[in-house]
């Protein structure tokens, strides 16, 4: 079976992946995450789907604030997997979390299985947004949400400019650095940019029967928690 290049990426960078994750965003991202595994809470799930899991992070901190919910985590890198479950079983949560290979655009799920699915930092990885995000909704229980945590472009003055210096010259060189992978850390800015606004996001969100939603800014704009319901 042949693997996708997202997939063969983050394969390579997974040995420094959680350290360049919380030296670049100097720990932000940690909170950022456990805000999001609040908001969840807020919903009292009892099984919850975490898409693009990666080494795990946010599902841990899934189970910590939801502790009666089941937890799946799914992700496409075999070697961010194989991470998160020793990040698991080392906080003893092999009993809540599971952690399998897959892809968001064909989950091997039946309809309404879930009553929250989540999404930190990889909705804007996914290689065919459109059938991903077709799929939480056919996933998702009705009243179910989904609750992505993703990057955005801040637009204020100075915010967006010292960001965009950052994250166009200083950060890829730091991860450069440290992954000794050029490409990894120059396709994050560019996929960041690419990636439609919070307003153009939500629209595309309810073209997949996931409306009404909120969003709300961490980071003066730097990253945003989209929370929507299916409809």
């Amino acid at each position: 079976m042949s693997v996708s290049p997202i997939a063969d990426m983050f394969d390579r960078i997974s040995p420094k992946y959680d350290v360049l994750n919380h030296l670049l965003s100097l720990n932000i991202d940690k909170a950022w995450r456990r805000k999001t595994a609040k908001a969840v809470a807020m919903a009292y799930p009892s099984r919850i789907l975490d898409l693009a899991t990666g080494t795990a992070d946010l599902a841990i901190l899934l189970a910590k604030h939801n502790p009666q919910a089941h937890i799946i985590g799914m992700d496409i890198s075999e070697k961010m997997l194989e991470i998160g479950k020793r990040k698991v079983d080392k906080k003893n949560l092999i009993h809540q979390i599971e952690l399998r290979t897959g892809d968001a655009a064909s989950l091997p799920f039946e309809d309404n299985t879930f009553d929250a699915v989540t999404v930190a930092f990889g909705v804007r990885n996914f290689e065919n947004l459109d059938k991903g995000l077709s799929e939480i909704h056919r996933v998702l229980k009705p009243m179910g949400q989904v609750f992505i945590l993703e990057f955005s472009m801040p637009d204020k003055f100075p915010i967006k400019q010292v960001y965009k210096l950052y994250f166009k010259y200083i950060l890829p060189k730091i991860g450069k650095w440290v992954s000794k992978d050029s490409y990894a850390y120059s396709y994050l800015p560019a996929s960041v940019e690419k990636f439609p606004n919070p307003w153009d996001f939500l629209r595309t969100l309810s073209l997949h029967g996931l409306r009404e939603g909120s969003i709300r800014l961490f980071g003066h704009g730097i990253a945003i928690l989209y929370s929507v319901p299916k409809t």
